[in-house]
């Protein structure tokens, strides 16, 4: 599901005031849209486990999402319920999952303090930042295809044309054609947003990538396989762990994506799914 064009936004950005002023004299008055921050708290089972800052819409999903790919949930129907509800100083999204996961996460207790774009905030150890990632099976992925979607993708991003400080994470399929679009002031968030949609719909498409607004990070590389999404193609570059996970887990990792070029950083062989990379 994309935004048309003439559906209205959900409430993610306040116009304000400004003063349009480029020579040190007072400048003209005039208005600008501001993406809204807000902080969003992540509840399972009563008990409160993350907060994040992000755009506060699509919240079910960016749970979901965010619960698939920290691990804390294996499959989708381990959530029962899910509720979004206002706080006098932010949301909280109310998570009820089975008993199970609810003992695995109390075991791993961690305290993420969510800065916007934050990966790995409140990781208590080294041993702890760099999670094994599952192996994915990477589609045949054509260059047109990866231009195709890349030359669309600003038509989904409503909420950046407003504001200009937001992100996108977009599904595309094996020809390019973005089927799902998400927009968050974090990089993450709109992953996690992008995979949650996904995962209600029965999880991604065979041949199909997801495509993003921004760098290609350790954690986008890492919440992409998590979700068995087998190429991940960014606007930006990649980094060297995500270069080096992508190897691991046989995903098809694709950066500097402009108008009538790419690099590719990883175009992996066939490999067996839902099967741990060896170190």
């Amino acid at each position: 599901m994309t935004r048309e064009a003439d559906t209205p936004l959900p409430l993610m950005h306040r116009r304000v005031e400004v003063y349009r002023d480029a020579s040190g004299q007072a400048g003209d008055e005039a208005e600008d849209a501001l993406a809204l921050e807000v902080p969003v708290a992540l509840v399972y089972n009563g008990i409160s486990h993350a907060v994040m800052m992000a755009s506060p819409a699509d919240l079910e999903e960016f749970a979901l999402g965010f619960s698939l790919t920290e691990g804390i949930l294996a499959h989708p129907h381990e959530c029962y319920d899910l509720e979004v509800l206002e706080a006098s100083d932010g949301l909280t999204v109310q998570l009820t999952i089975a008993s199970q996961r609810l003992a695995e996460l109390k075991q791993r207790r961690r305290s993420l303090a969510g800065r916007t774009g934050c990966g790995l905030c409140g990781t208590e150890a080294l041993d702890q930042a760099i999670r094994p990632i599952p192996r994915v099976r990477a589609p045949a992925l054509s260059d047109d295809a990866i231009q195709h979607a890349l030359g669309a993708l600003a038509e989904h991003q409503r909420l950046q044309a407003a504001t200009g400080a937001t992100h996108a994470a977009a599904w595309c399929d094996a020809d390019g054609r973005i089927r799902l679009a998400r927009e968050d002031v974090g990089r993450h968030n709109a992953l996690d947003k992008l995979i949650g949609a996904l995962a209600r719909q029965g999880g991604p498409s065979e041949g199909g990538f997801a495509l993003v607004s921004s760098r290609a990070s350790y954690e986008m590389v890492h919440k992409s396989a998590s979700a068995g999404i087998g190429a991940l193609v960014a606007v930006s570059a990649a980094t060297s762990l995500a270069v080096e996970q992508a190897r691991k887990a046989g995903l098809m990792l694709v950066g500097f994506a402009r108008p009538g070029r790419h690099l590719i950083y990883h175009r992996p062989a066939a490999v067996a799914p839902g099967t741990l990379a060896e170190e």
